[in-house]
């Protein structure tokens, strides 16, 4: 079947079967491979795209429900790698390995769009279902909060 969907601020046609999950689409049928598969459960956040603003896991989300969602990957997020996570991440070597930071900076800044200014704990428990095989945890909660501080107006 065909389905017309908005990702990236971008119409995009699709023919595939309607229970595909999104990450697919995303990866094999769209080519935006930043989205990544982890567990393919919904457990471990490395598929996390945003669904109108809110952080999902993409292997959970089939296509036929999508229809009509404003879809963002980490592609969209900013493609020149500007917004303020991006930087933090690359200037203060949040990852190590990687494979699951599109997830962890897409559930990051759907809690800074919410939050400008989350505590540790904030931080925490919005991060709490993204999960990091090499321990990144201490980083990510830095970058997080130097992002924040990037956002914030001056004073």
């Amino acid at each position: 079947m065909k389905y017309t969907l908005n990702v990236n601020g971008q119409s995009q046609t699709v023919d595939v079967a309607p229970d595909t999950p999104m990450l697919w689409v995303l990866r094999d049928t769209l080519n935006l491979t930043g989205t990544k598969f982890g567990c393919g459960l919904g457990q471990c956040g490395a598929c996390t795209i945003h669904v109108g603003g809110i952080p999902m896991r993409s292997c959970m989300l089939p296509v036929s429900t999508a229809v009509g969602m404003k879809l963002t990957t980490i592609e969209g997020l900013s493609p020149t790698g500007e917004h303020p996570l991006q930087k933090t991440w690359c200037d203060g070597d949040v990852p190590q390995c990687g494979y699951c930071q599109s997830g962890q900076i897409m559930t990051a800044a759907a809690l800074l769009a919410s939050n400008s200014q989350p505590t540790d704990d904030e931080i925490n428990g919005a991060m709490a279902g993204n999960l990091c095989r090499c321990g990144t945890y201490t980083r990510i909660r830095e970058g997080i909060k130097r992002a924040a501080a990037m956002a914030a107006p001056s004073a």
